[in-house]
């Protein structure tokens, strides 16, 4: 399939928070919490004159997912760009196509694509700053075989969850990420 079919396969963002069932409330409360900066909008508004769509590869399980995606709602709702949500483990085919590193299938990954289907930006899994803080949080674990690991890695994603859910600096580093990306690759 292009992408414009995977396109119009995604279903909407409002059909996807419904159907959440792990971090439907975190989602919500980072999309009612964060906003768009009063200086970006005009910018934002620029980047709706170029017909942009974004494919949303993501899955509701996902912490990465719960922080960025309403972020990037907000985004598209300032731009004016369209957005379908793919689940990923129904629709690796698609995945596979854009795996971090060539060999994970972290999510979530946005595909913005102009009106031809063009693919014109991919961004994620992670802001850089997010990524930090991620790796410095995984460094703390105990190796994978140690009989603790599955303990700690379970508190290392509570604290996660908790921060995304939680520190607005962290949500203005996902925007500021996005933001940057759509600007450098679609304005410039």
């Amino acid at each position: 399939m292009n992408l414009n079919q995977w396109f119009d396969k995604g279903m909407t963002s409002e059909d996807y928070i419904k159907g959440m069932t792990v971090h439907k409330e975190n989602t919500v409360t980072i999309r009612t919490g964060f906003s768009v900066p009063e200086d970006d909008i005009e910018v934002l508004k620029q980047l709706g004159g170029h017909s942009l769509r974004v494919i949303a590869i993501t899955e509701d399980w996902c912490g990465d997912a719960m922080l960025n995606i309403p972020i990037l709602l907000k985004v598209a709702e300032e731009a004016n760009i369209e957005v379908r949500m793919i689940l990923r483990d129904e629709n690796l085919e698609l995945m596979d196509q854009y795996l971090t590193n060539g060999t994970s299938r972290a999510i979530p990954i946005f595909i913005f694509i102009d009106r031809d289907g063009n693919e014109k930006l991919v961004w994620g899994p992670r802001a850089p700053m997010v990524k930090k803080i991620v790796d410095d949080e995984r460094a703390k674990l105990p190796p994978k075989d140690h009989e603790l690991f599955p303990e700690k890695q379970k508190e290392m994603i509570q604290r996660l969850t908790s921060q995304y859910n939680k520190d607005e600096q962290v949500w203005q580093e996902v925007y500021e990420s996005l933001k940057t990306s759509l600007v450098q690759s679609v304005l410039m």
